[in-house]
């Protein structure tokens, strides 16, 4: 018996399992980026307060307190200039010299920071601090969007944390400083670990776009469409051939980096207006102008989201949501930690710990599982996560101030997990660039939040003269922003209810089937052009080993596939004549006289197409019949 001649076959690699699989570089790189991001945000957000006015006392005689208060709260104007140029960098550039960048300048001014003895040194420190914090919190962004949802949700949860703990830990190294410098350097320590993570991520980003370039995979922070298509206006995400799912060799997801893409640079112009606002305020302004001021403030960057992004409601939805959240966050966690603390009748900072601890260990478990939950129910979770807000609002209002700690659990954690899931929600159904441009309105909403806050505040204070006054002056504001705090993220609410509301198909859009013809559809004749292609012939595709025969490339019609006789295009090598200067079997000189031509049209299988028509007829309405492949079987049939 004969044994058919096998093939050789190639050595294929095995897929590494087990823990060889666990600890491959795209995992490591995960892990380096998780620890990354845990670090480097709280650092980037307890940047931004000024808490300079806490050590007033230890300043030099020489120096004016309102002129050092003017000049250490430059931070966040600085950062809110400058994330959303960032924004429009980190997709044009590679992520982790940005990161590296922004880290750099934190270190730089935490470093010189234990050496100004100006309020003018002290301004350049500050801007670069908010700077460093503008860098860092976008390539952070853009870092874990081409990684793993788990990643996502773990940046979104430790950005609500960091909003709600920031104040405390501004605070925390001033509890028991000799020196008002331990302000412009809280933790030189923690600035040098993130640095070394953000080295390590470096290396192994590098490694990981090296491990891709051989098989043809281009590296996540350079790939370009070939032939153009390049960011010109800064309305594009990431071009469409980066590799999102973090696997090595991994398919090609154009849909995260394009839908809803927004324009990060349109939001410098209403940021540069709001940091001149906040640098203006400082200057005696009155309660009612500061609150006139903030209000048209957040007005303006509403009405950026609303006209801005052209991601339908997935686009407008993640930037209300992140605007409110900057607006309300951050300055309702400075307040309730101000008013807890020791010298005002509340626990103090010792106190507070436990309830951040649990409130951040719970706004990380609360965003991964949304991470987890299909897109279909990802705007309930969202709308779902601004009403824990507001019920963490309400516990504001009724429960504090306290001087209990666990007292303060409920509040904490309300907030911290509600925006969370809100973040979570509503920027994981969006593209990378209608989150940036979410970002790009996060950080002015910050400041927009702080200056109504503080014209909350200046209006309540006016009137206190006693020290007890100025304690329940500020419990008073602190329950006033509350409730303007819980009513900006009710219209938000609302507003992405309508937004979704609008986008889904209604039941007058769907497709309405056509009425029953004497004729039967084209789609149910054979070779009949579809609808809304009149007067075009469909040709099958051929398989490639069909468009070599013989050694010899077969005649191709307009798609490129070979076409057969007697179809439009299809013309053989004697009506077309030899090639010039080319013999029979490819020897220049020409065709022999009276030859015919060596390569002949080999006729297909299977039914005949249609005669072609002429050029001035019409394609008749009921095509002739098609011989059965029953006709053709057996001897003296054609």
């Amino acid at each position: 018996m004969a044994v058919p001649p096998t093939q050789p076959t190639r050595a294929v690699a095995a897929e590494p399992t087990g823990l060889a699989r666990a600890l491959r570089a795209p995992s490591a790189l995960d892990v380096v980026l998780g620890t990354l991001v845990a670090v480097t945000l709280p650092l980037a957000i307890v940047a931004l307060p000024n808490t300079i006015s806490v050590v007033s006392a230890l300043l030099p005689r020489d120096i004016s307190p309102i002129g050092m208060m003017r000049a250490h709260g430059l931070a966040l104007p600085a950062t809110v200039l400058t994330v959303p140029l960032a924004a429009l960098a980190v997709r044009r550039r590679r992520v982790a010299p940005m990161l590296v960048a922004g880290l750099a300048l934190l270190a730089v001014a935490d470093a010189a920071g234990g050496y100004a003895d100006s309020t003018s040194l002290v301004g350049v420190l500050r801007v670069l601090h908010g700077v460093g914090a503008g860098l860092v919190v976008p390539a952070t962004l853009a870092a874990v969007w081409e990684r793993s949802p788990f990643l996502r949700a773990l940046w979104c949860a430790v950005l609500a944390v960091s909003l709600l703990a920031a104040q405390a830990l501004a605070l925390w190294p001033l509890d028991e400083a000799r020196s008002w410098r331990v302000a412009l350097q809280p933790y030189p320590m923690l600035t040098g670990v993130a640095l070394v993570l953000a080295a390590a991520y470096f290396v192994l980003r590098l490694r990981d776009d090296g491990t891709r370039r051989p098989d043809g995979a281009r590296g996540l922070d350079d790939a370009r469409k070939p032939g153009g298509d390049q960011e010109t206006g800064g309305d594009r995400g990431y071009d469409g051939d980066r590799e999102t799912d973090g696997e090595p060799g991994g398919p090609a997801r154009s849909a995260a980096w394009a839908p809803g893409r927004g324009r990060p640079l349109m939001a410098v112009v209403p940021a540069a207006g709001i940091a001149a606002l906040a640098l203006g305020s400082t200057y005696d302004w009155s309660p009612g102008l500061l609150l006139i001021a903030a209000t048209l403030s957040i007005v303006a960057l509403f009405g950026l989201a609303s006209a801005s992004v052209s991601g339908g409601a997935d686009g407008r939805v993640s930037a209300y949501t992140a605007l409110v959240m900057g607006v309300v966050v951050l300055p309702t966690a400075a307040q309730v930690t101000n008013v807890e603390l020791s010298g005002l009748g509340g626990p103090g900072l010792s106190g507070l710990w436990p309830a951040f601890v649990i409130a951040g260990v719970a706004a990380v478990v609360a965003a991964v599982v949304v991470g987890r939950l299909s897109e279909a129910v990802l705007p309930t979770a969202a709308a779902s996560g601004m009403a824990v807000v507001v019920a963490g609002l309400c516990a504001v209002e009724v429960l504090l101030p306290s001087s209990a700690s666990p007292v303060l659990v409920l509040p904490l954690v309300l907030l911290a997990v509600g925006a969370a899931v809100a973040l979570t929600s509503a920027l994981r159904p969006s593209g990378i660039g209608a989150a940036l441009f979410a970002l790009s309105l996060f950080f002015p909403g910050v400041l927009s939040g702080f200056l109504l806050g503080s014209g909350v505040q200046f209006l309540v204070l006016r009137g206190a003269g006693t020290p007890e006054a100025l304690v329940d002056a500020f419990v008073d504001a602190l329950h006033r922003w509350a409730l303007v705090g819980g009513g900006l993220v009710i219209v938000v609410i609302v507003l992405g209810a309508l937004l979704v509301r609008r986008s889904q198909p209604s039941v007058n859009d769907a497709p309405r089937p056509s009425a029953p013809g004497p004729f039967p559809a084209s789609s149910e004749v054979p070779g009949a052009p579809r609808s809304g292609t009149a007067g075009i012939t469909e040709v099958p595709e051929e398989a490639p080993g069909d468009v070599f025969r013989d050694g010899w490339p077969s005649t191709t019609g307009s798609r490129g596939a070979p076409a057969r006789a007697g179809e439009p295009g299809a013309e053989t090598e004697a009506e077309m004549g030899a090639e010039p200067g080319r013999k029979e079997g490819g020897e220049p000189g020409g065709p022999r006289p009276g030859s015919k031509p060596r390569f002949e049209p080999v006729p297909e299988p299977g039914p005949k197409p249609w005669p072609r028509p002429e050029r001035t007829g019409t394609m008749p309405v009921v095509p002739p019949p098609t011989p059965s492949p029953e006709d053709t079987d057996g001897p003296g049939r054609p």
